[in-house]
């Protein structure tokens, strides 16, 4: 089976469609137009690139870039992805104790979700940026203040952000050592415990928040991580999905690894979500460095040889998550290369806002070969059609009429009417 034939066996799928008119009768032998509106699954970016810039006063969702090429950069990230990941990394988020940045990311929140997409939060808990002022509290203090944080974000951003990274490479957490930033997180968790500190995370997101979706996510992919799901899940904590990064910067993986992967994390029975994806367009960084922060470079730029591969590396990659059927979000590091992670060509887009070949060749897919276009059918004496297609929302219209409908797997069969 080719990849592309494996993306559409677990992907594809056969449903009956009965359009019945207002008055509930079919339309028989009528000619509708069905189109797709959204896919069910979760193809994200981040959208850091649209919160606006503290304490401007402009409202500029744009980061302040000229309008002209934020309107560029705004089409081409909606045209591409429906869930966006925004930065709630705490030391930014909370420079000063007390002083949240909650109204700047909100603002942001609100734009996304005005606009169609889903918004996820990242993260909750993760040491690495935890505020240089919780260092001062005691660690009674530090608990109930990651506490409070949890609930706080979690119910003011409630239907704004309804996916959380809950908490972020725990893996390494307990034994976390950075002289130049100590940090007060490590610290709590060596005091609670890994698996304990994990259970604070969710339990106290969950109740802030029953019907969101809570994440465990890493970096760390060895079977260091499974130990960790496995003793989280025993412990009876309840986890929503399993978070997977995928940073890329040493090139790509190959089918083979990625495959091994999914099936690794997939036997747990939660759905996978590949959280942090990057694969760069221009010379790759050398295999033999381990903490990828440990790339320093003045310039790296993007080159016309890596744009190709990385287009490649894109269809490849996607293909091999897609074709696994616990697969069900991908989120792309970045749309542009101005400001990307490490300063590394990893954008689908350039600096100057033109796109690369990896932007048309991901659009390709997800708005090609994956995606049911506007389509004419006909329907039979009893108002019914089939419609083939990726399961997500979908529209209907016939005669100045339209309904809206969605597509499960599990539903062989869906009426609606027109209005």
């Amino acid at each position: 089976m080719t990849p592309a034939a494996a993306v559409d066996a677990a992907r594809r799928s056969e449903v009956v469609l009965t359009v019945r008119r207002p008055d509930g009768s079919p339309c028989s032998d009528t000619d509708v137009v069905v189109r797709q509106d959204r896919h069910e699954l979760a193809f994200g970016n981040i959208g850091f690139d649209f919160v606006a810039p503290p304490d401007d006063g402009s409202g500029d969702v744009f980061g302040g870039a000229g309008r002209e090429a934020a309107e560029l950069l705004e089409d081409l990230w909606l045209d591409l992805f429906n869930t966006a990941t925004l930065p709630f990394y705490w030391a930014g988020f909370e420079p000063v104790e007390g002083r949240p940045d909650t109204r700047r990311l909100q603002a942001a929140a609100a734009w996304f979700r005005d606009r169609g997409v889903a918004v996820k939060g990242h993260p909750l808990v993760w040491h690495t940026l935890a505020p240089d002022w919780l260092r001062a509290h005691s660690d009674d203090e530090v608990e109930e203040s990651v506490r409070a944080r949890i609930r706080r974000e979690v119910t003011s951003f409630a239907g704004l952000v309804d996916t959380w990274d809950a908490i972020n490479e725990v893996v390494i957490m307990p034994v976390f050592a950075n002289e130049e930033r100590p940090n007060a997180i490590t610290r709590l968790c060596r005091r609670l415990g890994r698996i304990p500190t994990v259970r604070l995370a969710f339990e106290e997101a969950r109740g802030a928040n029953p019907a969101a979706t809570l994440v465990l996510n890493d970096f760390d992919l060895s079977t260091a991580y499974e130990c960790l799901v496995e003793g989280v899940l025993e412990a009876g904590v309840r986890v929503d999905a399993i978070g997977l990064q995928s940073h890329m910067h040493q090139g790509y993986w190959g089918e083979e690894r990625t495959q091994e992967i999914l099936e690794r994390f997939a036997r747990y029975g939660l759905p996978l979500h590949w959280t942090e994806t990057t694969l760069v367009s221009g010379e790759l960084m050398p295999p033999e460095i381990e903490d990828l922060n440990d790339h320093q470079v003045d310039e790296w730029p993007s080159t016309p040889e890596g744009e190709e591969r990385q287009a490649d590396d894109v269809v490849r990659h996607y293909r091999t998550l897609l074709a696994h059927p616990s697969v069900a979000a991908v989120t792309y590091w970045g749309i542009t290369d101005r400001g990307a992670w490490l300063g590394a060509p990893a954008g689908l887009v350039r600096s100057d806002g033109s796109r690369k070949p990896a932007y048309d060749a991901l659009r390709g897919l997800i708005k090609g070969d994956w995606w049911l276009a506007p389509t004419r059918m006909r329907t039979d004496r009893e108002g019914r059609v089939r419609v083939r297609g990726w399961a997500g929302d979908y529209s209907v219209s016939a005669g100045g009429g339209s309904a809206a409908w969605r597509l499960r797997p599990d539903v062989a069969g869906t009426e609606v009417t027109l209005a």
